[in-house]
């Protein structure tokens, strides 16, 4: 399968070019990618990747006709803080989200996990075209006010079983405090402003929860 590699700054210069296309196998990772450019890359240079204008871990799976773009540190020295936030059906995974936010600069990382207790499990609908979008810029707003390095945050929809989590943070800043801090904002943010609503399922019976407004 073919992906389109896009590169900025120093590797555009390295690469003599703007754009590569790679021919990958089928089911290839981010990290399958960087390991063929790594003649273009300097050693120890931290980058961020973003599949599909989205940033991405090492560990993501490529499609025929995915863009990789490879994004070198900006001008100031150091690499661009990521945020990122999806709203997805699929179980949710803390490792992709701790390699998201993964940096240099970094002393701390600090993870949140919310899952499923008491009941047999919960049932979640959201708005998903309004609360991805929400999500994303509560991440941003975090990572400018307390100086993050990175955050991201991912929330689950449809069925949640007992003990799986339905919403994950993770976040990195120099410092413990700032981690602490940005990550309890994401989350208490989250759960007060995204258009998501949640059913409690146990048994036959079946309970919204109580919410406020946004």
């Amino acid at each position: 399968m073919e992906v389109t590699v896009r590169l900025f700054a120093i590797l555009r210069e390295r690469a003599g070019t703007r754009e590569l296309t790679l021919e990958l196998p089928e089911g290839a990772r981010v990290a399958d990618a960087l390991e063929r450019l790594r003649d273009i890359s300097p050693p120890n240079l931290p980058l961020v990747m973003a599949v599909n204008r989205e940033y991405a871990p090492e560990d993501q799976v490529l499609d025929a006709g995915d863009e990789l773009a490879l994004i070198p540190p900006v001008s100031g020295g150091s690499a661009p803080a990521v945020a990122h936030a999806r709203v997805t059906g699929e179980p949710l995974l803390m490792d992709p989200l701790i390699e998201l936010v993964r940096d240099p600069r970094a002393g701390a990382v600090v993870t949140f996990s919310g899952v499923t207790r008491d009941v047999e499990s919960l049932e979640y609908e959201a708005y998903v075209e309004m609360a991805e979008p929400k999500i994303a810029a509560i991440v941003a707003e975090a990572i400018e006010r307390h100086g993050l390095c990175a955050a991201a945050c991912e929330h689950r929809v449809g069925t949640v079983p007992l003990s799986e989590p339905s919403v994950t943070v993770a976040v990195s800043a120099a410092h413990r405090g700032e981690a602490f801090t940005g990550a309890r904002e994401i989350i208490d943010r989250v759960k007060a402003e995204a258009p998501i609503w949640k059913q409690e399922v146990d048994g036959d019976e079946r309970r919204w929860a109580e919410g406020t407004r946004p």
